[in-house]
């Protein structure tokens, strides 16, 4: 009996000069006893390269004179962004070129409140509200510009009796939602309020509608609530009251009953709207108040924009941010977005600059070779897999934090040491055994379904 050996010429002959030479390799692994030792080594490597190469600021986009307080991203373009500032202007951006392509001087008296694309891709009109009262349709291919040649008009203007805090639209319906004192329900063919909904708020600071349960609303008010009302019925559906007020809210594109929330408290925090009385995560690293927050379209990560100058990315599972970004002249930041190619992140502060920055500090854009893709991947699971060991989990997680920041995650950290000492003791000398609340339950105070 005769064995012949036999090999294709194509397992190792190169497609071109430049390939490397294909060598046969045997992966026994009692061939090679130092291979764990190797890619030890690698990962190290590899965690050092990408904090190296992580350069995550762009492009800062200058043009408004006054801070940035509302931005709105478009589903069906993706290059293009509405912002509005503090003195009534609002300008379409584009970023492929990083410049203003479109500008209203005085769309409105005083502050924009809020701007948001309307749907469908068949138009590129877009609503804005502010402290004037009033709701403004605007296009940048229908505005008629007035006799000053700069000032482009409004498609249409819908009157409130009250100052609007934030505006949103339905995903596929002719709707929009405001929010003043009361949440009212616009059709955009008509100049009154369809419905109002209120229940108890002062003043509700934003409006969000879910674009996946379309008939869902979420709200946020002064007197610390959370209220989700239902369209169908034009009734609430479920009141969350929390220790500190809400700033913003965002719905998860992905999972429809997944919503996350920015709080006075610092904090970030993820809710199931089925089980409200309890939060699903906790997101916990700024030091000052969270201004905004927007999940990214994979539903995976989140954005948020603080007080504290900084803007964070955060996995939706865990507790603390894989990343932070800042810069030295970069002020409170009050609104973030996640691009919907999700690649990049904006952010726009009360230093009047719209900044963009890549989502992962480290990734490259543009083409890359079948042999740097595998590279890459082989890196990152290089990195996973020795994530625990600490050289490489310490090069990982450094970060270069502004002084401030750093002075002030000092103090809260001694802050929240001494509260947790202080519980212990109450618990170690109080006999009728006061159960342990949950960090997910701390900051809720109560839960009213109706």
């Amino acid at each position: 009996k005769i064995k012949a050996l036999s090999r294709s010429t194509a397992e190792y002959t190169r497609e071109t000069k430049s390939d490397i030479q294909k060598l046969p390799r045997n992966i026994d692994p009692e061939l090679h006893p130092l291979e764990r030792a190797r890619e030890y080594k690698r990962a190290l490597n590899a965690a050092k390269l990408e904090r190296m190469f992580a350069k995550p600021f762009l492009a800062s986009l200058s043009g408004h004179i006054d801070g940035i307080y509302a931005m709105a991203k478009n589903p069906w373009d993706l290059e293009s962004v509405v912002t509005g500032s503090g003195d009534g202007e609002l300008r379409m951006w584009s970023l492929s070129s990083q410049e203003t392509v479109w500008r209203a001087p005085e769309a409105h008296r005083g502050i924009v409140k809020g701007v948001c694309n309307i749907p469908g891709g068949e138009t590129d009109r877009f609503l804005s509200v502010g402290t004037d009262k009033l709701a403004k349709v605007w296009s940048r291919s229908e505005s008629a510009v007035a006799s000053d040649g700069i000032t482009p008009e409004t498609v249409a203007t819908y009157t409130g009796k009250h100052a609007f805090s934030g505006i949103d639209h339905h995903r596929s319906r002719p709707l929009f939602a405001t929010s003043s004192s009361l949440i009212e329900i616009w059709d955009v063919d008509r100049s009154e309020p369809i419905t109002n909904l209120t229940w108890g708020a002062d003043t509700i600071n934003t409006v969000k509608m879910n674009q996946t349960e379309v008939n869902v609303l979420a709200t946020c008010g002064t007197d610390r609530s959370i209220i989700l009302y239902d369209l169908r019925t034009n009734s609430p559906l479920a009141k969350l009251v929390m220790t500190l007020s809400t700033n913003a809210i965002s719905w998860n594109p992905m999972e429809a009953f997944m919503f996350a929330t920015a709080n006075e408290d610092h904090n970030v925090y993820t809710f199931d709207m089925r089980r409200m009385d309890h939060a699903v995560n906790v997101l916990r690293d700024h030091v000052s108040a969270v201004m905004d927050v927007d999940y990214s379209p994979t539903g995976q990560e989140l954005v948020s924009g603080s007080y504290d100058r900084s803007v964070r990315l955060w996995d939706v599972n865990k507790g603390h941010s894989r990343d932070i970004y800042h810069a030295k002249r970069m002020q409170r930041v009050f609104c973030v977005k996640y691009t919907l190619d999700n690649n990049y992140v904006l952010s726009g502060s009360d230093d009047s600059n719209l900044r963009l920055w890549r989502a992962r500090a480290s990734q490259r854009m543009g083409a890359k070779s079948n042999r740097e893709r595998s590279a890459i991947e082989y890196a990152e699971k290089l990195k996973d897999r020795f994530a625990y060991v600490p050289e490489v989990r310490k090069v990982l997680q450094h970060r270069n934090v502004p002084k401030g920041i750093k002075k002030a995650a000092r103090t809260k950290k001694d802050m929240l040491q001494s509260r947790k000492r202080k519980d212990e003791n109450e618990r170690k000398h109080d006999k009728s055994g006061k159960p342990r609340v949950p960090e997910r339950k701390k900051a809720i105070l109560g839960v009213t379904n109706k």
